[in-house]
């Protein structure tokens, strides 16, 4: 019932259509993908640090 609640909202960003366009558009789209990346990269740091944290109230 609240499944769609909690899955990620998928984009189409990743199978876009590269083809039409130009070099700077592709690179500013490299750009965006690698802000995303590290946007990602620090929510996983985020949760694992999280899940370390009620780990380690667990194993006292």
């Amino acid at each position: 019932m609240f499944d769609d609640d909690m899955q990620p909202k998928k984009t189409d960003n990743l199978n876009r259509n590269l083809e039409p366009l130009s070099l700077d558009e592709l690179s500013a789209y490299i750009d965006d993908l690698k802000e995303e990346i590290a946007r990602t990269e620090a929510e996983i740091q985020k949760k694992k640090t999280h899940m370390d944290s009620a780990a380690s109230i667990f194993k006292s």
